[in-house]
Parts: structure tokens; sequence; C-alpha cells
């Protein structure tokens, strides 16, 4: 995962796949955990003054109508895209800013009842809302957008300026692929590499331009590397660079353990906690990985993960 310094995300992640070499760890041992879709890497937005571009409304479809006389506060969050992350993050803002009003942006109504059972007070991607907001995280993934991009400005143009503006982007955008090392300072891939690296340089570029910060995190051969952090983590190091209030900054999120696809699965194996066993891979061919570091991140936030390794997560010996 990595990131930016004016307070743009990009995707700490959708529900884990197995198409991507960095990975989430999830937070219920009831199932084995899989890599997620995009690793994040998060992007910070610069401070800017407030302009007048659309901002974010609350659907009617919810029945959630908010005024003009109805103020935001300091401490006000928009999450667009307010999934397994976004619900995190929600949760634990709650928790340190009570009486806060959290406001989440889907694509549709499928989940709204749920996201107004937590607290989170949902919107339609595209309605419009009286006020900005003073803290945004833009954690929706690319597969549900035709302009992935212009979500990025419409999103931007609801954060006031103050507080922060982060985005979950990935580390595939990381010039790496033979499980070299990687740090938050390692250049990114050419725009024109693909189609899908094109999409995220993009809307990073919009949330750097707006001022934002980036997040970020990643195809399958045993000895590909994941890079790895739990969801928890992934939420509190969000919260950790929002209420630091970077501008234009990339961060990168990550447990700094990379393992092979074959260590994570034998660590699965022998954890016990399943009763299938993984018989193996038989791929040979891709592309490798990369080694994610982010000791920067950490000393430059002031953020440590609770769960330091994905063998600890699993209650093995380090």
């Amino acid at each position: 995962m990595r990131g930016a310094a004016a307070a743009a995300l990009s995707t700490l992640l959708p529900a884990p796949t197995p198409t991507s070499t960095t990975a989430l760890y999830c937070p219920s041992s009831a199932r084995p955990p899989v890599a997620a879709s995009r690793p994040p890497r998060l992007l910070l937005l610069p401070r800017r003054a407030p302009h007048t571009a659309a901002a974010l409304g609350v659907s009617d479809d919810t029945g959630v109508n908010v005024s003009s006389t109805d103020i935001v506060g300091q401490n006000d969050l928009l999450i667009v895209g307010p999934g397994v992350l976004g619900r995190l993050v929600a949760e634990k803002w709650k928790e340190e800013h009570p009486g806060c009003k959290v406001f989440g942006q889907t694509a549709s109504t499928d989940h709204h009842s749920e996201l107004s059972n937590i607290g989170i007070i949902p919107s339609l991607k595209g309605s419009t809302f009286p006020q900005k907001v003073p803290y945004v995280i833009f954690c929706a993934p690319p597969s549900r957008s035709d302009d992935y991009p212009g979500d990025l400005r419409i999103a931007a143009s609801n954060w006031s300026g103050e507080g922060s503006f982060v985005f979950t982007s990935s580390t595939a955008l990381y010039d790496c692929s033979d499980n070299g090392l990687c740090n938050e300072d390692c250049p990114s891939v050419p725009i024109g590499r693909s189609p899908r690296t094109d999409v995220l340089l993009k809307a990073e570029n919009v949330v750097l331009e707006a001022g934002g910060c980036v997040k970020g995190s990643l195809d399958s051969r045993p000895d590909h590397i994941i890079n790895q952090i739990h969801y928890e983590d992934a939420a509190s190091l969000a919260i950790a660079i929002m209420k630091k209030r970077h501008r234009s900054h990339i961060f990168l999120g990550c447990d700094n353990k990379p393992l092979s696809r074959q260590e994570i699965m034998d660590s699965v194996n022998r954890s016990g906690k399943f009763d299938t066993k993984f018989q193996g891979f038989t791929g040979t061919d891709g592309p490798l990985g990369k080694r994610m570091e982010n000791s920067k991140t950490r000393s430059e936030i002031g953020w440590e993960p609770k769960y330091p390794s994905f063998s600890e997560f699993l209650g093995l010996d380090s």
C-alpha cells in the first residue's frame, strides 16, 4: 500500500482476491488469508483553499437529508468506498473523535442500510452535499469506475482543504518485478507500461496536484514475493497519516516481512487453523514481485503495526 502527503490514500483495498502480490491480513481467523487485489500505497494532498467544485451529497434513496444548516464539524470524515478498510477507518476515527460525522460514498445503495447501522451516513456517487469535508479518504477500487481519475477529482472537490485527503493506491506502481528490495523512494513505472498502471498513475497525479497524500500496496508462482499488512494496521496507518496533515506526499504501508506465496501457504498449513490443507502451486511462469520496506514511513508518521508479521498474526513463532 502506498500513499502521498496532501492526504490521498489509494485503496487499501477491496475484498481480498488472489490476484495481487501485496496482501492484507483478514481480521477473522475463520477463513484463510488471501492476497489482496492491490496492496496499497498512501497518497496525501497539499493544503489548499476551498473551491466551488461539486460537493459530495447524501442520497435521497437513503432517507437521509442534510440541510444547508447542518454544519460540518472540524473532524468530520468522508470515506469514498467504505468497504472492509473504510469501515475499520470509520470505527477507529469515531473512537478518536467522539461526536464527529462520518459519511460514506458508494457506487450503489446495496449496502446503505448496513452503513447506517454502524453510524456511517451513506450517499451515492454524484449526489450533492451543502458543505465540504475536512477529512477525506478514498479507498474505492477502480474496477467499478468508468473514469477513476475523474472520481478522484470529484472526491478532491469535496475536500475543504483543511485536515487531510488520503488515497489508497497500489505498490504495483513501483518499477520492480524481480523480488528486489523496494521502498518509498523507488521510481514508479512509466505511463504506457499497462492500462492498469496508467489508470492508477493518473489517479495519483490527481491527488497529488490537489495536495493530497497517497498510500500504496500487488500475480502466480510459488516464489512470487507478497507484501502484507493487516486490515487493522492499514486502517490505523491511514488515520495516523490524516492526523499528521501532510501535503503532497507518498507513504507506504506494509509489515516489512515480505514472504513468498509458498512461505505464506506453508505458514497457513502449520497454523492448524484450517481443516483443508493447501496442496501446492502449479505455476512456474509469470513475473516476480518486490520486497517492500517502509521504515521511512514509520519514522515520519510515528507508526508501528499491531501485527508485525503474518506468522505472528497466525500465532506462530516469528
